[in-house]
């Protein structure tokens, strides 16, 4: 197979074609960061964060679904890329509580981040769901990645039980006719709970025991009734 040789932070590199400028970044050494790139699921360019200058165009471009192209010369880290995403990184923080999101707590603190940069800015403010025996969903720690949607459609488990609803910033993660979860198609994988990157969503065993019940507590509140089997 052809490969396709390009320059990364003035390095030649050389990768097979349909790679994107992130797998070859990474595989190349260089640490470019994202917040909805997870490898169960499809790139979809949605949080921005890892954008890269590509000669020739002008506008950053979103390293994750971009595709390498011969000659291509990408600089991974630059002023005006530390600056984008120390952006992107501070309009996160200004909404959304990043108390359980250790991954992008580092890339705040990696890119001198500041948190309260924008301190007019309406933060997301939900109450806990607890609906059923296996997981809550927290919606104001929520950064939408779409990581938990994708598992739950065609990207593994094609069960759909959840989707975005809402627009623009009242978009959030949410089910359809806001069903409560039991009454979705979920049939309780947990592989949303696998992705997510904060605390959006949570194993209900360890939610419980951060409200400070005791492991005999939570036994005894997550026990299900089991149906009796007809005779």
């Amino acid at each position: 197979m052809t490969q396709v040789t390009l320059t990364i932070d003035g390095t030649p590199v050389s990768v097979a074609p349909g790679t994107t400028i992130l797998e070859a970044a990474r595989a190349a050494g260089s640490d470019v960061p994202s917040v909805c790139v997870h490898p169960a699921t499809t790139a979809n360019a949605i949080c921005r964060v890892c954008v890269v200058e590509v000669g020739g165009m002008g506008r950053l471009q979103p390293s994750c679904v971009v595709e390498v192209a011969p000659d291509m010369e990408v600089t991974t880290r630059s002023d005006r890329v530390d600056r984008a995403r120390r952006t992107l990184l501070e309009m996160l923080a200004s909404t959304v509580d990043l108390e359980e999101a250790p991954s992008i707590t580092r890339m705040i603190a990696d890119y001198g981040a500041d948190p309260d940069r924008f301190p007019d800015a309406r933060r997301r403010r939900t109450e806990v769901i607890d609906d059923n025996p296996m997981y809550v969903r927290d919606y104001s720690q929520c950064v939408l990645c779409w990581r938990c949607v994708q598992v739950c459609a065609d990207d593994a488990q094609y069960t759909f039980a959840i989707n975005f609803s809402g627009r623009g910033y009242d978009t959030q993660i949410g089910t359809f006719f806001d069903a409560s979860i039991p009454q979705t198609t979920c049939v309780f994988c947990g592989q949303c709970l696998g992705v997510c990157p904060t605390g959006a969503l949570k194993p209900r065993r360890e939610w419980l025991l951060d409200r400070g019940m005791t492991p005999e507590e939570v036994t005894a509140a997550t026990l299900t009734r089991r149906r009796r089997r007809r005779r």
